[in-house]
């Protein structure tokens, strides 16, 4: 996919100059499949994220005549610097601006709020300006404002993504719908310190498990078959549990199988979960419910990917 990113035209927020401009960025939900894959002959680490639509940040960006972006808040600095890199990568249009940012996204669960901070601060300097950049260029940016990045910029589509890189190793297509019972795994939703995490050093057979993974999803939503990505997402679960490991496993699997779900996914940089479900089975309201009764958990909500 090369479309451009889509210039949002402005919007309401705290800031109203009509020279401002705005961009919406929803959040994700952890991963359906993270590792280490073969590309350009060489190993690459990268993910493929579940997208969530219960939370998004807003960026609004006024261009003004101060060099250097201010942010609000000022402790989103990595926005401010997305905002900054994005105006040197269009030969500096204006010389600095105003950026404000809303978000509902929880942090430090796994939601990719720091994410979509970037990212809704690179959108609303390009609606501010009226450029557009391509999904690949907005990764780039991403990483290098945040060290690593997950692939928001390509919205609902299955991407398989360097996210040490911010390069698209792979573009698998849409994502079919989805129905997902998410919860969390820490005690009392407590999250995880992600500044903490060190990227997992996986074994050489963990590599090559990653292989037909890949192949296996890259089916999985060519076919719309949510089956096949459930248990691709199960698989990749299994894989990264000696890594960040998700307290209870065993039980939340077993509610997976009992509830008829078509697989487990969790975020590896945070403690949300949750079990996958065809968005378009006439019985998924049912086993959502029946799941949601079983699992030893605090919290739970629900959501589904865009049909």
């Amino acid at each position: 996919m090369t479309e451009d990113l889509a210039v949002a035209a402005p919007a309401p927020a705290t800031v109203t100059d009509p020279r401002a401009g705005s961009f919406r960025v929803d959040a994700h939900h952890g991963e359906i499949l993270q590792g280490v894959f073969v590309a350009g002959g060489r190993l690459r680490r990268g993910l493929v994220t579940l997208p969530c639509p219960l939370y998004s940040t807003r960026a609004t960006f006024l261009p003004t005549e101060d060099t250097g972006t201010t942010v609000r808040p000022a402790w989103r600095s990595k926005a401010r610097r997305a905002a900054d890199l994005t105006l040197a990568r269009l030969g500096h249009p204006v010389p600095g601006g105003l950026l404000d940012l809303t978000s509902d996204i929880p942090l430090c669960r796994g939601f990719g709020s720091s994410t979509a901070d970037v990212t809704s601060a690179i959108g609303a300097v390009l609606a501010a300006t009226g450029r557009g950049l391509s999904p690949a260029e907005v990764g780039a940016l991403a990483v290098e404002a945040e060290t690593a990045s997950d692939s928001l910029m390509y919205g609902g589509r299955a991407v398989v993504f360097a996210h040490r890189e911010g390069e698209p190793i792979e573009d698998l297509g849409e994502l079919m719908p989805l129905s997902v019972l998410g919860f969390g795994t820490s005690p009392g939703g407590r999250g995880v310190d992600t500044l903490e995490l060190t990227p997992a050093r996986y074994t050489s057979w963990e590599i090559e498990a990653f292989r037909p993974l890949r192949g296996l999803l890259r089916r999985a939503v060519a076919d719309r078959d949510a089956g096949l990505l459930g248990r691709v997402a199960t698989a990749s679960t299994l894989l990264n549990q000696r890594h960040l490991p998700i307290p209870g496993l065993e039980d939340i699997l077993a509610v997976a199988r009992a509830s008829g779900a078509a697989g487990v996914q969790v975020a590896h940089s945070g403690d949300v979960a949750g079990l996958l479900f065809d968005a378009t089975d006439a019985e998924t309201p049912a086993r959502l419910e029946f799941a949601a009764t079983r699992l030893d958990v605090t919290e739970t909500w629900q959501f589904e990917t865009e049909r």
